[in-house]
């Protein structure tokens, strides 16, 4: 089947930068989601948005009352639309369907948040030297979902030419927060892939670093755990009190350095890390709070939670040696999934009719690269007897992941969004 576009490379090259310069952290992506669900309304999409594609009773990590209206006050300021922002209830992300008045059966998924990073604004940087860096501070998209949004807007696009020749709906879901793996999660409880039987979902770059590459399914992720832990102690005088005091950093250093000694599980992979420590507030005063940022991964959902109970053993014990009350506050989950063979044979089927994606260069099964939140898509889709895959596709990049000269080749934007259609289209002729 020859694949005619409706919508030319440069119009997604245009959307992606628009996307990258607008980036938004988790939770928070309210101009972003103003934006896909004002371009999928026009187009003539019944977008939904807020509590009906997101349980808030399973969010977790939101951001601080403070932080978020800040967020949304900028997101106004910057042009979002206030109808859509009123719609959206304080809950981003969106969800769209082809075919709604036919049976639930393709899932499609795109993540649209960016990372906590101030993104360079060196000469030789593309974003900076084209003039669509970030445009919020410490916001940045340092890992292709600006890429990934635009081929999601773009997919969506070209698939209302076929809408009237699908069998099944297909639905295409705009996931908020999948760093700290926080957005699939209250998507997976408020129901938006029950019924599904097929899923797919594909991440730029990661472990496909070529050009041309495609990477068609996915194992070794890894489980997760993100967590906060907050001390409470008491403040004294250093010099003349300081056994009146109940010096929380104490506890918060014994904790890191033994959540580190951890014995690692020998059935499989972990990981942990303390990545930030706040505590103090001058050179003579014993802390009275301390707050670490830490997360737990496992080859296992079983490994992972072997971590995160060791790690709260050591921090109650911790806390008890200093004389500490202690909070630790879940910011995020994700389980671990493995592509089905199935999906996998369909995605190097479809890939020989883009030519982008060179035969050469493509891989069936290809290793995670740590914990995506699609993982939850997948096993939920795969509990009630369907099939999922994550494909990774290649592109060059000056530097990895979550950096902030991070920035990918726009060339694969249009194949992406070809590979995707062809991919739906595909999925609709299943059973």
């Amino acid at each position: 089947m020859s694949f005619a576009f409706s919508i030319s490379q440069e119009k997604l090259v245009e959307i992606r930068r628009v996307l990258h310069q607008h980036a938004e952290s988790g939770l928070s992506e309210f101009w972003t989601t103003a934006y896909l669900a004002k371009e999928l309304s026009e187009a003539g999409f019944d977008v939904k948005v807020g509590h009906e594609i997101f349980d808030v009773s399973k969010r977790m990590g939101l951001p601080d009352e403070a932080t978020q209206q800040a967020r949304l006050k900028a997101a106004l300021e910057q042009g979002a639309d206030p109808e859509w922002i009123a719609r959206m209830d304080g809950i981003t992300g969106l969800v769209v369907d082809l075919r709604p008045d036919l049976p639930m059966h393709t899932v499609l998924r795109f993540d649209i948040d960016a990372v906590d990073v101030d993104e360079s604004s060196e000469g030789d940087h593309l974003p900076a030297q084209e003039g669509f860096r970030s445009i919020n501070a410490g916001e940045c998209h340092a890992c292709a979902h600006d890429g990934h949004a635009t081929i999601g807007l773009g997919t969506a696009l070209e698939l209302l030419r076929y809408k009237d020749q699908l069998k099944h709906n297909i639905r295409i879901i705009f996931e908020p927060a999948e760093e700290g793996s926080r957005g699939a999660a209250p998507m997976v409880s408020a129901g938006v892939v029950d019924g599904a039987k097929y899923f797919f979902s594909a991440h730029i770059g990661v472990n496909a670093r070529q050009d041309h590459e495609l990477v068609c399914g996915t194992q070794g992720f890894l489980a997760t755990t993100k967590f906060d832990v907050e001390f409470f102690g008491r403040s004294s005088h250093s010099g003349a009190d300081p056994h009146e005091g109940k010096n929380s950093l104490l506890a918060a250093a014994s904790a890191t350095l033994n959540m580190h000694a951890i014995p690692r599980h020998g059935h499989g992979n972990t990981r942990i890390t303390v990545g930030r420590m706040e505590s103090g507030t001058g050179r003579n005063v014993i802390p009275s709070y301390a707050k670490l940022l830490c997360e737990t991964r496992g080859e296992t959902t079983e490994i992972n939670d072997y971590m995160f109970e060791k790690a709260k053993l050591v921090i109650e014990h911790s806390a008890a040696m200093y004389e500490q009350d202690c909070k630790i506050t879940v910011m995020g989950q994700a389980g671990c999934a493995v592509s089905d063979r199935l999906m996998i044979d369909l995605v190097k089927t479809v890939s020989e009719d883009v030519p982008y994606f060179h035969r050469d260069l493509l891989i069936e099964m290809g290793q995670g690269f740590g914990t995506d939140d699609a993982c939850a898509f997948i096993q939920a889709v795969q509990k009630q007897g369907g099939y999922g895959t994550y494909a990774q596709i290649g592109s060059s990049l000056p530097v990895g992941h979550h950096n902030q000269r991070f920035d990918f080749n726009e060339n694969l934007l249009q194949p992406s969004v070809e590979l995707f259609c062809r991919m739906a289209l595909a999925m609709d002729a299943l059973d």
